[in-house]
């Protein structure tokens, strides 16, 4: 199975850290450019730096994907500094805080869902103008395990992310056989610097959250980067509008 993307470029958002930076280098061990966006520019491009000193072609830059200009600044500063878009990962996101529906403020709502599905969609519409000008290309989203399951206390990060599947599959229909294929994944509990602020922070609680896990562990940026990189590849080809859940088997229930 051909993973090789040699003389491809890459966008990752979030990519700073955790799962999103794991993907960008996956992607620049692999042969492409990379583009790492965040909306901390000094993180984006200090994780640019570790890729470049590396060998690799990589940039930083600053996008708030909530934001629909910072975005379409972003697709547009990558193609201009590689030449084009092959494969995108929607990765950004954010969580709010737990807390019942009748409880829940207004503000942490929409900003959950402005970074969560607007940020997603405001980066699918201008990586497929680019992708649809070229001809080709490959994109992945990030939900969670939360998009196909109710978690408690989680009702804007759940909705955010149910939400992020049905653009992926009504995009995936739009664009099939324009040469542009669009999938999700849905990870479950990952080991990343949020996770271990939150173990450290809630040890029983979040004890509670891997014990619920059927493999008995979290999983790591690494491995959901693998799948990312597998969804992006030819050895996907046949792959439209699905939804793939590296979960350690939480949502097989």
């Amino acid at each position: 199975m051909n993973t090789s993307f040699q003389s491809k470029v890459s966008f990752v958002t979030g990519a700073a850290g955790g799962i999103g930076f794991a993907t960008a280098r996956a992607f620049a061990e692999a042969g492409a450019a990379v583009a790492i966006a965040g909306d901390n520019e000094e993180a984006a491009k200090t994780a640019a730096e570790t890729l470049t000193k590396a060998g690799h072609r990589a940039i930083g830059l600053r996008c708030d994907v909530s934001d629909e200009s910072q975005v379409a600044a972003a697709i547009a500063e990558t193609v201009s500094a590689f030449g084009r878009l092959d494969a995108a990962y929607n990765n950004a996101g954010i969580h709010a805080p737990s807390v019942e529906t009748a409880d829940a403020l207004a503000e942490d709502f929409d900003r959950v869902i402005a970074v969560n599905l607007r940020g997603v969609w405001n980066c699918m519409k201008h990586e497929l103008r680019q992708m649809r000008k070229q001809g080709g290309g490959v994109i992945v989203n990030c939900s969670s395990q939360s998009g196909l399951a109710g978690i408690a206390g989680l009702g804007a990060y759940t909705a955010s992310k149910h939400g992020v599947i049905g653009l992926t599959k009504a995009a995936a229909l739009e664009y099939a056989r324009r040469g542009i294929r669009i999938n999700a994944i849905c990870p479950g509990t990952v080991s990343t610097p949020m996770v271990e602020r939150a173990m450290a922070d809630h040890p029983a609680e979040m004890r509670a959250v891997i014990d619920d896990i059927p493999l008995g562990r979290m999983g790591t940026p690494e491995e959901i980067a693998s799948a990312v990189l597998w969804l992006c590849s030819p050895g996907a080809a046949f792959m439209i509008g699905q939804i793939v859940a590296p979960d350690g088997g939480y949502t097989a229930r």
